[in-house]
């Protein structure tokens, strides 16, 4: 990787290289705590620089990521990197210490990213210049939440959209983790009706090929690459923490019964936390037949114990049912966040 070139005018003092071993402990003292866990998750974006698979087969995927300087003590880091899922767009975060916003810092580090992606674009290591971004809505936690690369007016919320929006970003995807509580739906009677519940386990093709189908089906917004091998990978293998399967056919499979919905359960990094759910359905159903499928399943997982699921608005089967329980009170918003990517307005 060259020497990174701000593109712009740093603060006197600042300066940008490479991230190295160790950034990530330096930055924390800076940082403080998370303010959410989508920025925990964010956070683990940042890496070591990658030339990407064209390197060698032990390479990750094409990374780029800096680090800006205030007299040697790391203040601010940024990330672009590319997904062989997603291929459509780039990842990219950027984060400054608190007292150092609105200097200019993040767009500096997101000035030299964009060039180093576009010399990787035109050396072909990379298929696409596009970004996209996220960060987080904490319901009741003011507008300090979700404080990203802030370098905008204001703090938090409207300060990281003002700081996109002012970088060419827009608006492009809403994503919602909902808690529903222990029987706040009445499960529908299924006795008579032919329809079947019953476990798989993880590994099962049938259930990997049901996943896959569904994940890219509802990605139409960000278009996915998820084969089955991959599916098995990221969603259902040993290191998710995917800890046992179900699913809803229209009648026994014996009988030809399909998967109509399945559920994915993963344990909790607390024991006390509502159990995480992947609830997805056959992309392949009639609108009304696939929200009767995931509703009849989340009814029955909720019958004694609450879950959480995450929820986008492409998920149009699932996303009327927890709007109507977060509504009403029966269901609660863990975390709300927003993804914005460079090419949402065109």
């Amino acid at each position: 990787m060259t020497a990174p070139d701000a593109g712009r005018q740093l603060p006197p003092g600042l300066a940008l290289r490479p991230w190295a071993e160790g950034d990530d402990l330096r930055l924390l003292e800076v940082w403080g705590d998370p303010a959410d866990p989508q920025q925990h998750q964010d956070r683990a974006m940042l890496r070591p620089s990658s030339a990407g698979p064209a390197a060698g087969r032990e390479a990750g995927p094409w990374a780029r990521c800096l680090v800006a300087e205030d007299e040697g003590v790391p203040v601010a880091a940024a990330v672009v990197y590319a997904s062989s899922v997603h291929p459509q767009r780039l990842w990219c975060y950027a984060e400054t210490a608190r007292g150092l916003r609105r200097r200019g810092i993040a767009t500096a580090l997101l000035e030299a990213l964009r060039a180093e992606v576009r010399s990787a674009r035109e050396a072909g290591e990379i298929g696409t210049a596009e970004l996209k971004a996220r960060f987080a809505v904490v319901p009741g936690a003011g507008d300090d939440a979700g404080d990203g690369g802030d370098d905008g007016p204001g703090e938090g919320t409207a300060g990281t959209e003002a700081f996109l929006a002012g970088q060419g970003f827009a608006p492009l995807q809403r994503s919602r983790r909902v808690a529903v509580g222990p029987g706040v739906i009445t499960p529908p009677e299924l006795d008579g009706t032919g329809v079947t519940v019953e476990d798989l386990a993880t590994g099962s093709v049938e259930l990997t090929q049901a996943v896959a189908a569904f994940y890219e089906a509802t990605h139409g917004w960000d278009p996915a690459v998820m084969t089955v091998g991959r599916a098995q990978q990221l969603l259902l293998g040993p290191a998710t923490g995917a800890s046992g399967a179900v699913v809803l056919r229209p009648r026994p499979k014996a009988e030809g019964g399909l998967v109509h919905a399945f559920a994915i359960s993963y344990t909790p990094e607390r024991t006390d936390d509502p159990t995480d759910v992947l609830l997805g359905w056959n992309p392949e159903l009639a609108p009304a037949d696939a929200q009767f499928a995931v509703g009849a399943l989340l009814s029955l997982l909720t019958t004694q114990y609450p879950v959480q699921v995450e929820v986008d608005e492409a998920m149009d089967a699932l996303a009327p049912i927890l709007d109507q329980l977060v509504a009403t009170g029966h269901a609660r918003v863990l975390l709300d966040t927003r993804i914005w990517a460079t090419d949402a307005a065109r």
